[in-house]
């Protein structure tokens, strides 16, 4: 299984699933995109000292990294990767739904399952989850600016995109109510719930449970009329990868 040891190998290993992806036509070169822009932002961050301990953020890049890439290869073999993951996955065969989805897919398993562990992780078991809260929540501005940046994007391969907004607002379908703050603060919850476990398997199957069900919503709508327009916008997105990709990627 590929893995990286620093966040030059994260930013290649990432670039190599993007191009096999676009290669296979496949939805799943989506979110390694925003993924890679992300990380290369971090990595220009850390060159510039803007975090309270840059190696140490390093080290968390790397080993949250890892973990989208361990659940990617793994899927790839054909084994079984988190629920998390293998929802976000499978929903990457469906053409039915949005660029957006298929991004949200992947920050909902990254974000709400792994960005946690990854944390308690990098400072140790014996380590103050606080010493990092400020880099944590730095990560995630960084991250909510890019895909406020992408989905400007999407516009231009989903000339309807727009009205999501205008239909999704006062709709509680996850779709319509994701956040990527609210993840923020609910991840750090969990990362502070899994560091002080005893029994951290038991806390981890748990929450993978309930990211992965979260999944299966950021997938389906409840409300016809969301569900419709859905399908209106998705009838005119562009259902060429390569061009989408090479959007997302500018």
């Amino acid at each position: 299984m590929t893995q990286a040891t620093t966040i030059d190998e994260v930013i290649a290993i990432l670039g190599d699933i993007i191009t096999d992806e676009i290669t296979a036509n496949s939805n799943l070169a989506f979110f390694p995109i925003l993924y890679k822009k992300v990380t290369e932002r971090i990595k220009e961050g850390i060159a510039q000292q803007e975090f309270e301990d840059n190696p140490r953020m390093e080290r968390l890049d790397v080993i949250f990294a890892n973990r989208y890439l361990a659940a990617y290869f793994t899927y790839k073999e054909g084994k079984k990767p988190s629920l998390s993951w293998k929802n976000a996955f499978e929903a990457a065969k469906s053409q039915k739904l949005l660029i957006l989805q298929h991004l949200l897919l992947g920050i909902n398993a990254h974000i709400n399952l792994d960005l946690g562990i990854a944390v308690s992780e990098t400072i140790g078991p014996e380590g103050q989850l606080d010493d990092i809260h400020n880099d944590f929540n730095k990560i995630n501005t960084i991250l909510a600016s890019m895909v406020d940046g992408v989905q400007e994007k999407i516009g231009r391969v989903s000339p309807f995109f727009y009205l999501l907004d205008k239909v999704a607002d006062g709709k509680e379908d996850l779709i319509a109510t994701f956040s990527i703050n609210i993840a923020r603060d609910e991840a750090w919850i969990f990362a502070n719930e899994y560091h002080d476990a005893t029994d951290k398997e038991t806390v981890f199957s748990t929450r993978d449970e309930s990211i992965g069900k979260l999944a299966l919503k950021l997938s389906t709508t409840k409300s016809r009329i969301l569900r419709w327009v859905i399908r209106f916008i998705r009838w005119f997105e562009s259902k060429n990868i390569a061009k989408v990709a090479d959007v997302l990627s500018s």
